[in-house]
């Protein structure tokens, strides 16, 4: 992905589907499109196909029908690796390898793309620094030095590291205690204000839906149900959609 696409970073969904060999459909002829610089989140139960989608962006999945579309192109026609490194990816835990060092984690694809080790070193000092690290503290630190809320801010960081337009993120926020949760997910939509990347989020949690959402596309069973704004989802009249938000009130009725 070179510099002149990144202002124009746009996904694309026609008609895609993806079945398990002699599996059941996990995804179901979804027509999605989504925006440069918007932050969509697919939102659904566990099971409902939306990491499956989110995997078909970076192509760790293919489509078995239909079709999933990167700056134009299908996902198909991109060259697998330099397409992955083109697009940023944080999944729960944060995924880091657990023999290198912050400093080596975050700087993979940097290495990977041979920049000169000066560039490689500054990048790896801004980031940490953007991800509220501090770099002398943390950059020769390993993993399991780390706290859990510690090693997702090195995942975001990784995933930024070469700049890719598109974000990716799987439930990046899930295994973490309540607190930790809502002070990333508060620091994550400043530093997207601030970015303006692509991000397609996935998570089952209204809340967290509802607070870092540009839109939301809501999932059940492999289908779209709907894609609605913060504001719009809160009225959603569909039955799904409705229960979802329901069950979510229900948990705020609790602390009165």
């Amino acid at each position: 992905m070179n510099g002149a696409a990144k202002n124009q970073a746009t996904i694309e969904f026609s008609d895609a589907c993806f079945r398990a060999v002699d599996g059941p459909i996990i995804l179901d002829h979804l027509n999605l499109a989504i925006s440069s610089g918007e932050t969509l989140v697919l939102l659904g139960r566990s099971g409902s196909g939306k990491t499956t989608a989110l995997r078909l962006i970076n192509r760790l999945l293919e489509p078995t029908a239909g079709a999933v579309k990167v700056e134009g192109r299908s996902t198909l026609d991109w060259d697998p690796v330099a397409l992955r490194r083109g697009i940023g990816y944080v999944i729960q835990d944060a995924g880091l390898f657990p023999h290198y060092t912050v400093e080596r984690n975050v700087g993979l694809v940097p290495w990977l793309e041979k920049w000169p080790e000066e560039r490689k070193r500054a990048r790896v000092v801004e980031l940490l620094q953007l991800t509220g690290l501090d770099p002398a503290k943390f950059a020769h630190r390993y993993p399991h030095e780390l706290s859990g809320g510690q090693r997702q801010r090195v995942g975001v960081a990784r995933a930024l590291a070469a700049d890719p337009p598109i974000l990716l993120m799987d439930e990046p926020f899930g295994a973490l205690d309540p607190l930790t949760r809502g002070e990333l997910q508060k620091e994550f939509a400043d530093l997207q204000k601030r970015l303006h990347k692509t991000i397609v989020f996935v998570t089952h949690d209204t809340r967290e839906a509802l607070f870092l959402a540009t839109r939301i596309a809501f999932i059940e069973a492999g289908r779209l149900v709907g894609v609605y704004t913060p504001e719009d989802f809160l009225h959603a009249t569909e039955p799904v959609a409705a229960a979802y938000l329901a069950a979510c009130r229900m948990g705020d009725s609790l602390l009165k």
